[in-house]
């Protein structure tokens, strides 16, 4: 266990002292801050679209930061022979990959949450046709980026200590002192209560795309047991791109009948029998209800477990290769969850809670793999 958190420490410190975390961890917060600060246009929804952006730009920069980290990780130890050296001690091969996926997470999560707190100031800054830019909050975060880069530099210089390490860490914590204080002051830099504006919704569905993210992570050293960081970017890449049309692509194909049913169509299909139309039309009106919101969610899913095993005992089931494509495939679609902000709508912490069990399952399987690839790379 010791040397499990050795090995998991040692790769979180690696990490945070890449200059591209550093890099990244910049300006993607300074970025998502600084889209509270353009005017949009939006006929009303301004503060949506600057909502919608700073948690695509926490995904995307997440993405990266995955992809990244994992080859720095991983396959740079492979290749100059560090992994070699450890495993000459006894450290086995799961204990050491898991080690390095602990540290990986680690970073990551200190990642999210620098830019979690960078969409919660933009959400307090977004303003519509009426009103004006929060220039003084900006400024703060601005002051905040630059003292922690000149901390960094004063460490460096007069205790030889890393300046990327240390950046980091006064980064994230000037931006949580600089958090603090711009809540407490409004535009004009009159005090106000603290956190007034501030969409604490968001922090739901950052938490979703953070378990998106371990999950690419773990895709990612997967990948990077056998490849270098450009292979494995887009390796990434195309999951990331495939996870996304996943509902598309694959999903209208693992679903019942009902999800594609029209009416006029089947009527004129030959193969369906009456049985199987008048079973459509059932399943398709209770589901109607259900979008209308006559239904609770117990009866909703009882309702969908029920009529998804009839459709199938009637041979209107989904495709049974669609049904096992659609299960590997990781659907970003149930971590990307800004719509459902919409409309003063909050996230359902019962959902976080069930796409934690989803996220374990596929994490499992997901360093299950990386594991099976590590197990006979040629480390020497």
């Amino acid at each position: 266990m010791r040397q499990f958190i050795t090995i998991a420490t040692n790769a979180f410190v690696e990490l945070i002292r890449q200059p591209v975390f550093l890099l990244l961890m910049t300006c993607s917060s300074s970025f998502g801050v600084f889209l509270a600060c353009v005017p949009y246009f939006g006929f009303g929804d301004d503060p949506k679209l600057v909502k919608d952006s700073v948690l695509a730009v926490m995904l995307i920069s997440g993405l990266f930061g995955a992809v990244l980290s994992a080859s720095a990780s991983l396959s740079r130890e492979i290749r100059t022979g560090t992994a070699l050296a450890v495993l000459a001690k006894p450290v086995g091969r799961a204990q050491f990959l898991l080690a390095k996926y602990t540290g990986l997470i680690g970073a990551l999560t200190v990642l999210t949450y620098v830019n979690l707190l960078s969409a919660l100031l933009a959400s307090r800054m977004a303003y519509d046709a009426y009103g004006n830019t929060d220039r003084l909050a900006f400024l703060i975060f601005a002051a905040a980026a630059v003292i922690a880069y000149a901390l960094g530099g004063l460490t460096n210089y007069f205790l030889q200590r890393p300046f990327v390490a240390d950046a980091v860490f006064f980064f994230g914590l000037l931006v949580t002192l600089a958090f603090v204080l711009i809540n407490f002051l409004d535009k004009e830099g009159q005090w106000q209560e603290f956190a007034k504006g501030v969409d604490w919704r968001l922090i739901p569905a950052a938490i979703l795309i953070l378990f998106a993210l371990w999950i690419l992570a773990a895709l990612a050293l997967a990948c990077s047991t056998r490849w270098e960081m450009i292979p494995t970017l887009s390796i990434c890449s195309m999951f990331f791109l495939l996870g996304l049309m996943s509902d598309w692509l694959i999903g209208r194909h693992a679903e019942p009948a009902w999800v594609t049913f029209n009416l006029k169509q089947e009527l004129k299909n030959t193969r369906l029998t009456d049985t199987q139309l008048r079973l459509l039309r059932e399943t398709v009106e209770k589901h109607d209800a259900n979008r209308n919101g006559k239904l609770d969610v117990d009866e909703r899913n009882r309702i969908t477990a029920q009529e998804k095993q009839r459709l199938k005992s009637a041979g209107l089931g989904g495709a049974a290769w669609a049904s096992v494509l659609y299960t590997m495939v990781p659907n970003w679609q149930l971590f990307w969850l800004a719509d459902a902000l919409e409309n003063k709508k909050t996230i359902p912490w019962r959902y976080v809670g069930q796409a934690l069990g989803y996220v374990v399952a596929y994490l499992g399987a997901s360093l299950a793999l990386a594991l099976i690839l590590f197990e006979d790379r040629e480390l020497s």
